[in-house]
């Protein structure tokens, strides 16, 4: 076996399964393209805005800055009138790199140095002395959540000034549009500035590279109109201005192929940044406005939400008294928890398009030393990130996700083959034979691992993107996660040792020693999360190789293996459903992971449907009763999700409330700027984005629950919103796409279309209806309760 530290992962390996999983077909993240359709004229779009009544505090960006994205690249914006700040992050400016070596104990580095971080980009500032916070009145700053624009507006000296941000992925900058009207100028200065110890190379632009290779760049660029726009030294000067245009756009030489080791070399990150600004530069501010609205829209139309009318008093409010007064008062504001939900879709469609996908963090970070990296986290983090994608209507946006485990795959193969069965690894399979690939807890972009071994891992994010295919029923998708799929089989085939049932004699299959995420003894066999994970795995295997006939004769093998599978118990001890392969709860009863209820949710092999034994629900039940309603947001998420699966509204909507309570001093809860905030203690919170993600997720799950074959209408509807309410293009799995009306708590109308779906049943309170179609069919169904 392999473990010597100063071997290297042989390219030729690396090539050939690059190039069986067709990962070097893959563009880089960051590339010239062509230009973009323009639309004709700007169409009238309305939507959901957040609106507040003070800029960011530059020492509190993460909790007050506004987010942009373009899917790749990000900032959050200051909105302060005298000065305003981006912090500007790039989905692949990551240090470390490979990290193949291992620790005395078998388990990869896991630091900055090594593993590596996400971190910022660069730093934008536009500096305009005389406008000052104090200088000016009627302040205010606005996220347009259906157009994806930041505004500010505010008065001084009897003129309004306006300025635009937007992050343009047709154009792939971002755009500071500043007018005014009245009369008014606007003098001042424009400075990109790296934040790495980058030697400066002039006011427009800049380039470096990290020790591991990565190459990154950025430039800029400004005019004006009705004044003067000079570069100054080490910034672009402006001076009485009528309005001005500032252009920005960087990345780096990160490419999805393992062979080339994650990166382009023949790509000059400093250049193209150059050459996009200089072509956005060309166009005027409205068009690169207009361009970008109609390409976001064209994702955010997709779904639209209503839960009920809030007061003309809630209304009122800006969105951080808003989100106060909803704590204080404990009275529901459906308009603010919709907006909640859209808030979520819109961080999806800015952070996760046609480059890496969302992490910890997303896109947006204020600094280069983001808690955990800003990694994706295996057991939890980055399977709920994409939870909602299919649910609220952004299948598109999922493609990022696959995209990743397709060019990691060459890397975690060959890392599982060569590491995973070290003697010093307590996660190592005691069979002595290793096959296939896995992860650790944490994954970074260059093939690399981090923490420790998860075994699991590997399940988890198959299931997740095969629950993708579920929804989209595209068969391309299938086509391309199917040898990740396999390999994960060949895996776990590898690893299952057998096991006598001392009840009963019978010898059943059970995972090795493993860690139940992320709690209890760090050497348990069997434990109830990877027999739930591997369960599903299996069976999704063998229905991607009948949906595909392929590999016929493994699926048969996988068959008999999930045949023997051991399928948890109930505690005789606790009454919950065993979290270990004892009647003894080893780890905290109120435990922030519900790694046991898997087979609950996301999976849905527990069902309160009569098909589960009633043993079986009611401890999965119990066992959720005692986790607890109060913990971390993502947290909150995940039991939201489960109680909506359990049909239990108010508690499933409790948990969504629980998250909108706002974060002071670092408390659980979320931000001025809606960032889930996460409590790490002593007056200190982070920000985690899965809550974002994972709280809309429970909503449309609380509204529309389905599997293949089978959607429920309103299985989790709260009081809160049951006077009136909609859903539009909301996903079904078995591939549909679903319009809802209800009143009075009882759904009035549900319009049913098949994006690749044929025969499915519709029910509601225990009665249902069979519906067949064709794809691009629909079908209207009315009149539920007769």
């Amino acid at each position: 076996m392999d473990t010597d530290p100063s071997d290297r992962l042989p390219r030729r390996s690396l090539l050939a399964l690059a190039a069986a999983t067709g990962a070097l077909a893959s563009l880089p993240a960051f590339t010239a393209s062509a230009a973009p359709r323009r639309p004709v004229g700007s169409p009238d779009i309305k939507g959901p805005q957040l609106w507040w009544q003070a800029p960011a505090d530059e020492q509190s960006m993460i909790q007050q800055g506004l987010p942009v994205g373009n899917g790749r690249l990000g900032a959050l914006a200051s909105n302060d009138p005298g000065r305003e700040l981006l912090l500007i992050t790039d989905a692949t400016m990551w240090t470390g790199g490979l990290n193949d070596t291992l620790d005395a104990d078998g388990q990869f580095p896991y630091d900055r140095e090594h593993f590596g971080s996400l971190t910022l980009l660069a730093r934008l500032t536009v500096g305009i002395p005389d406008h000052d916070l104090s200088a000016v009145s009627r302040y205010r700053r606005a996220l347009d959540l259906a157009r994806g624009v930041v505004t500010t507006s505010y008065v001084r000296s009897g003129v309004t000034y306006e300025r635009r941000i937007f992050a343009s992925r047709p154009d792939d900058v971002i755009v500071l549009h500043f007018t005014q009207s009245g009369g008014g100028r606007y003098t001042g200065t424009v400075m990109l500035e790296g934040t790495h110890g980058e030697t400066p190379q002039g006011a427009t632009s800049f380039g470096a590279s990290f020790p591991g290779g990565l190459r990154y760049g950025a430039a800029v660029t400004a005019y004006g109109s009705g004044g003067r726009v000079s570069v100054n030294g080490s910034q672009i000067s402006f001076s009485g201005c009528t309005s001005l245009t500032v252009v920005m756009s960087g990345g780096t030489n990160y490419a999805p192929d393992a062979a080339a080791h994650y990166r382009d070399p023949s790509l000059d990150p400093e250049r193209l940044a150059r050459s996009k600004v200089r072509a956005a530069a060309g166009l005027s501010a409205d068009t690169l406005l207009h361009t970008h609205v109609a390409d976001h829209h064209a994702l955010f139309g997709q779904l639209d939400v209503s839960l009920g009318t809030s007061s003309a008093a809630q209304r009122a409010l800006d969105t951080w008294e808003r989100i106060k007064a909803r704590a204080l008062d404990g009275d529901p504001d459906p308009e603010l928890e919709a907006a909640y939900l859209q808030f979520g879709r819109y961080l999806m469609i800015s952070g996760s398009r046609g480059s890496l996908p969302l992490g910890l963090q997303g896109l947006w970070l204020d600094g280069n030393d983001p808690d955990w990296m800003g990694d994706y986290h295996t057991d939890i983090n980055l399977q709920m990130n994409y939870w909602m994608a299919d649910r609220a209507g952004l299948s598109q946006c999922f493609d990022a996700l696959t995209d990743y485990c397709l060019a990691q795959l060459p890397s975690w193969t060959e890392l599982t083959r060569t590491r995973f069965n070290d003697p010093r690894n307590r996660y190592r399979n005691s069979t002595g034979k290793v096959a296939g690939w896995t992860v650790a807890i944490s994954t970074n972009p260059h093939g690399g691992l981090g923490w420790w071994w998860h075994p699991a891992g590997n399940a988890w994010l198959c299931n997740t993107l095969w629950e993708h295919y579920e929804y989209t029923r595209s068969r391309s998708h299938l086509e391309r996660i199917h040898p990740l799929l396999k390999g994960a089989c060949e895996f776990w085939e590898a690893r299952l040792i057998p096991y006598r049932l001392p009840d009963s004699g019978r010898e059943v299959l059970i995972a090795d020693s493993d860690w139940s995420p992320e709690q209890g003894p760090l050497d348990a066999k069997g434990i109830t999360y990877a027999q739930e994970l591997v369960w599903a795995l299996f069976a999704n295997y063998r229905s991607a190789c009948a949906e595909l006939k392929k590999d016929t004769g493994y699926a048969d093998t996988i068959a008999g293996l999930q045949q023997r599978l051991y399928l948890p118990r109930v505690s005789p001890s606790t009454g919950w459903l065993e979290e270990w392969m004892s009647p003894d709860n080893l780890g905290e009863t109120t435990h922030r992971h519900l790694s046991p209820l898997v087979g609950l949710f996301p999976g849905d092999r527990i069902r309160p449907d009569g098909s589960t034994p009633a043993g079986i629900v009611e401890g999965a039940t119990a066992l959720l009763t005692a986790r607890g309603m109060n913990s971390f947001g993502w947290a909150n998420a995940w039991r939201s999700l489960c109680w909506a699966r359990l049909k239990n509204a108010e508690k499933a909507y409790q948990l969504v409330v629980n998250n909108l309570r706002p974060s002071t001093d670092g408390s659980n809860g979320t931000a001025p700027n809606l960032f889930d905030i996460y409590e790490v203690g002593q007056g200190r919170g982070i920000f985690q984005i899965d809550a974002n993600f994972g709280t809309p997720a429970a909503m449309t799950e609380m509204l529309l629950y389905s599997r293949p074959g089978h959607l429920e209408l309103l299985p989790a509807l709260p009081e809160a919103w049951a006077a009136s309410g909609s859903i539009s293009g909301a996903g079904a799995r078995g591939g549909f796409v679903v319009d809802l009306r209800w009143r009075e708590g009882k759904p009035t109308e549900a319009r049913i279309r098949s994006i690749g779906g044929r025969t499915t049943t519709v029910a509601y309170a225990g009665t249902s209806r069979t519906v067949t179609l064709k794809p691009g069919e629909s079908v209207t169904l009315k009149d539920f309760v007769r």
